[in-house]
C-alpha cells in the first residue's frame, strides 16, 4: 500500500465492517472507488459507458439488390461463354477434318484409290465435338451418277471433286447445298482440302 493509504488504516481497524476483501473487488476498470476523508462509505468516481454490440446483417433490398446484380452478370457472361463454346468446337471439329483427311491421302498413296468409308482408314467412329459421326462420301472413283448426292456451294456446284467430308454441326442436321440454313454451321471440307471450315464462311 501507498503512503497515503497507511493513514487510512487506523480507520479501517476502526471501521471493522469495511475490509480490504471488501475494498479491493470495488477496485476495478470500470468503476474506481476510493475513501475520503470523514465518509464512512464508498463512492465511485466514475463509470465507464457499456458497450453495446449490434450484429451486422443484410437488408431484404440488399439482397435484392445483390442478386439483380447476378442475374445481369450471368445475362452478360453466359452468350459471351456460349460463343467461345461454339467457336472451340468449331476449331475442334475443323482441326479432325485435316487429320481425316491426311489418313484418307495416306490411303491413297498405299491403295491408289480412296477408301470407301472412314472405316477403311480406322476412324470410323470417330465423333465429332457433338458426338455424331463425320460424314464421308467418296466421290472420284465411285461411279457415282449425277450431282444429287453431293455437297454444294453457294452456286450449286460441288465443292470438291474427290471426296466430300464433314461435320453437321452444333445442330447435328444438315442438307447439301450450303445456301441451306440448316447447314450453315456445317463444319466441311471444301476445293479438295483447301479450306476447311463453316460452310456459311465458303
Amino acid at each position: 500500500m501507498h503512503a497515503q493509504d497507511d493513514q487510512w488504516r487506523p480507520f479501517m481497524r476502526k471501521n471493522s465492517w469495511i475490509t480490504m476483501t471488501k475494498l479491493r473487488p470495488a477496485l476495478s476498470r470500470s468503476c474506481k472507488r476510493r475513501l475520503h476523508p470523514g465518509v464512512t462509505g464508498i463512492i465511485p468516481l466514475s463509470i465507464a459507458p457499456a458497450r453495446v454490440t449490434v450484429a451486422a446483417g443484410f437488408t431484404l433490398v440488399e439482397v435484392l439488390i445483390s442478386m439483380a446484380i447476378v442475374a445481369v452478370l450471368a445475362a452478360i457472361a453466359f452468350p459471351s461463354y456460349t460463343q467461345y463454346m461454339d467457336k472451340s468446337r468449331n476449331a475442334t471439329a475443323t482441326s479432325d477434318i485435316i487429320v481425316i483427311g491426311q489418313a484418307i491421302e495416306r490411303h491413297f498413296v498405299r491403295n491408289n484409290a480412296l477408301p470407301n468409308s472412314l472405316a477403311d482408314v480406322g476412324l470410323g467412329g470417330l465423333l465429332d465435338p457433338w458426338d455424331h459421326p463425320y460424314r464421308y462420301l467418296r466421290i472420284a472413283g465411285s461411279g457415282l451418277a449425277g450431282k444429287g448426292s453431293l455437297r454444294k456451294d453457294k452456286g450449286l456446284n460441288p465443292v470438291n471433286p474427290d471426296y466430300d467430308l464433314y461435320s453437321m454441326g452444333k445442330d447435328g442436321a444438315t442438307k447439301l447445298p450450303f445456301t441451306n440454313p440448316v447447314s450453315f454451321d456445317d463444319i466441311v471440307r471444301c476445293n479438295n482440302g483447301r479450306y476447311v471450315g463453316l460452310a456459311a464462311d465458303y
